[in-house]
């Protein structure tokens, strides 16, 4: 995949693989080359490979992430449905999900007091590592999980910790994370 896009309104985008923010004018020309769980990576006319978070997917031509609604939730328990929220996260240069890449060593959720005064709030606690400790995309994956954790119906804190320890190693993907990247 390799699609033309031109930039409808000047956003920022992450640079792969530092992380650092880049800024993408109005009218640029980008291509778009991997578009998994409301993230896109681009390639600029410079070269430049860019990771354009879901919210600002409309300027390049693609829809908005959305988190699902309750009634979509209906009676999953909520540390269900924010493992498979973050199954929609993405390295922007690897095509499988955290999850299935075991970068998500544990999700815990918590209740922390009411909303409205009746329904009890929840807090979600997510630790993560990254496939290499210098990885500059670490940030961005945080804010990634924050953003994703955080829009779901009752959460109203998101806790995200990266860890090193354990050491991420290729034993923690899944089979098939290992198939699709052709390590088995």
């Amino acid at each position: 995949m390799r699609e033309p896009r031109t930039v409808s309104r000047d956003i920022f985008g992450a640079l792969v693989p530092y992380g650092t923010p880049h800024e993408l004018k109005a009218g640029e020309t980008v291509y778009l080359t991997q578009s998994l769980g409301g993230s896109h990576t681009c390639v600029t006319e410079m070269g430049y490979m860019v990771r354009i978070d879901g919210r600002d997917a409309d300027a390049i031509g693609e829809q908005v992430d959305a988190a699902p609604t309750e009634a979509e939730i209906g009676q999953t328990p909520l540390e269900q449905v924010v493992w498979d929220r973050l199954k929609t996260c993405y390295d922007p240069e690897i095509p499988v999900n955290i999850v299935d890449l075991g970068l998500v060593y544990s999700v815990n959720v918590t209740e922390i007091g009411a909303l409205n005064g009746d329904l009890p709030g929840r807090k979600v606690s997510v630790r993560f590592a990254l496939t290499a400790p210098g990885c500059g995309m670490g940030d961005v994956l945080k804010q990634d999980i924050i953003r994703k954790v955080s829009e779901l119906p009752h959460v109203v804190e998101a806790d995200v910790d990266v860890t090193f320890d354990p050491p991420w190693t290729q034993d923690l993907m899944s089979d098939a994370a290992r198939l699709q990247l052709g390590l088995m």
